[in-house]
């Protein structure tokens, strides 16, 4: 019969001592992240049993930092949390949110230094801001798993977690070429904050692709909502009134209930292709009544999902992911949303 694997031989394999494995797999604190990490990947790699069901080490606590629910997007990543704190919960991580204002990126960042050192990993759907990115950069020098959710941050060392959003930019580019066609015309570009890589990403994937593709679809304007639905609404009338070629609106981020609501006083609704991102139960009902004509949906849960498996293989609960973790997009319309 083969010999079962002892603390001994965890030890040995994750190069600390045996006072350490115990205190890790016993969950009496204590020990390094680092350390940690070492001793649950040495432990499952070994097949110990008492490792490989992950309930039984100590909870995870992570912190989110996401903008607050007025926003649909980070109000669907904030009821994703829930369900994921009140679920099954395979690798023991519970997720404490805290929000941040994108408009004041010092108080994110001291934010972030402040309740950080209290947790065992972050996720962070912010704004890129460089004195945000030098308190992430101390944490993952510490050891600590940061994961950059939905859009990414310039900070070496970060997990990315979300859609590859330039991919998705060309995405929506190629669907407003193509509903379009060939006689091309004027596209507003409405963005929340150009500071959100992921949002730069998606516009710069957009003019990419009808530069090359459609170079009659000319886009024309391009403004920031500052993350402010009735802005949104308002750039749009405001450019509609000036221009009576406009042809196709992407919007980015929020507002697509006051630019649905702008084209309909302005008697353009059906005339004008619209594009955006994000499925709620309100886009939903403009999609089916064909006041949006494509969403490109992200899917919070999907991300939270992902972000909460790269933690755990941080930590040796799972086979870590390979490199960035880019999730899915899909493409709806008013058939199958």
């Amino acid at each position: 019969m083969a010999r079962k694997t002892t603390a001994e031989d965890v030890a040995r394999e994750a190069g600390v001592s045996a006072s350490t494995v115990d205190r890790v797999l016993n969950g009496r604190g204590g020990v390094s992240k680092a350390k940690e990490q070492r001793v649950y990947a040495a432990a499952r790699r070994l097949k110990l049993d008492r490792a490989l069901n992950p309930r039984e080490a100590r909870t995870l606590r992570v912190a989110a930092f996401i903008q607050p629910p007025a926003n649909v997007f980070h109000a669907a990543l904030k009821r994703a949390i829930a369900r994921e704190n009140r679920g099954p919960n395979p690798f023991n991580i519970q997720i404490r949110v805290f929000h941040v204002d994108p408009a004041r990126p010092t108080e994110a960042a001291r934010l972030v230094r402040q309740v950080g050192a209290a947790h065992d990993a972050l996720m962070v759907c912010a704004a890129h801001d460089d004195r945000l990115a030098r308190v992430l950069d101390g944490f993952i020098a510490a050891g600590m798993p940061v994961v950059a959710l939905a859009t990414d941050i310039r900070c070496p060392g970060a997990i990315y977690v979300g859609p590859d959003n330039y991919r998705s930019g060309r995405l929506a580019g190629e669907l407003m070429g193509r509903l379009l066609g060939r006689q091309g015309g004027e596209v507003i570009v409405i963005a929340g904050l150009l500071a959100m890589i992921g949002q730069q990403e998606r516009h710069a994937g957009f003019r990419d692709v009808l530069r090359e593709r459609h170079p009659l679809c000319k886009v024309t304007t391009l403004r920031e909502s500052g993350e402010r639905g009735h802005v949104a609404g308002d750039l749009v009338r405001r450019a509609l009134r000036l221009s009576p070629r406009i042809g196709g609106i992407y919007n980015s981020c929020a507002g697509v209930g006051a630019i649905a609501e702008a084209l309909h006083r302005a008697g353009r609704q059906g005339d004008v292709v619209f594009i955006a991102h994000e499925l709620t139960e309100n886009r939903r009902s403009l999609l089916e009544s064909g006041a949006v004509d494509v969403l490109i949906d992200q899917n919070p849960q999907l991300e939270i999902e992902a972000a909460l498996r790269a933690i755990a293989g941080a930590f040796g609960r799972l086979d870590p992911p390979p490199g960035p973790t880019v999730t899915p997009v899909t493409i709806l319309t008013r058939e199958n949303c």
